[in-house]
């Protein structure tokens, strides 16, 4: 099993950015897949995700209206359109993937059963 995310860049208040993940090896599918972020000296939080079987959607407040998950559901990718990007917006962006089903504690770290490594994202003029 793999999550590989790409797409984490340097950008500027008010700016765009598109974060991908290629999810691969899983043989039996998953439940659900999202993203996580985590700011130096925070907690990992959940940002957004999105159940496979009805595509059923989650975003944090904090990110409501700005941010779009979205599923390519033949090529096993999920993306992360990023908008009207804040300085703290700032982070190390993971993908995750859950395959038990249901949503509690989904938005938690112990909430997710796969993780990628990470790409970072940074918002700053």
């Amino acid at each position: 099993v793999q999550l590989v995310e790409s797409g984490g860049d340097l950008v500027q208040p008010g700016g765009s950015l598109r974060l991908s993940c290629v999810a691969s090896g899983f043989t039996l599918g998953y439940y659900a897949i999202g993203w996580f972020r985590q700011a130096p000296g925070k907690k990992r939080e959940g940002v957004s995700y999105i159940v496979t079987d009805d595509e059923t959607t989650y975003y944090a407040d904090s990110v409501k209206g700005r941010f779009t998950i979205s599923r390519d559901k033949y090529n096993d990718r999920v993306y992360l359109q990023m908008d009207n990007l804040k300085p703290e917006d700032t982070a190390v962006y993971y993908c995750a993937a859950r395959v038990r089903t249901g949503v509690v504690g989904i938005t938690t770290r112990d909430g997710m059963d796969y993780w990628g490594k990470g790409t970072l994202v940074t918002v700053s003029s």
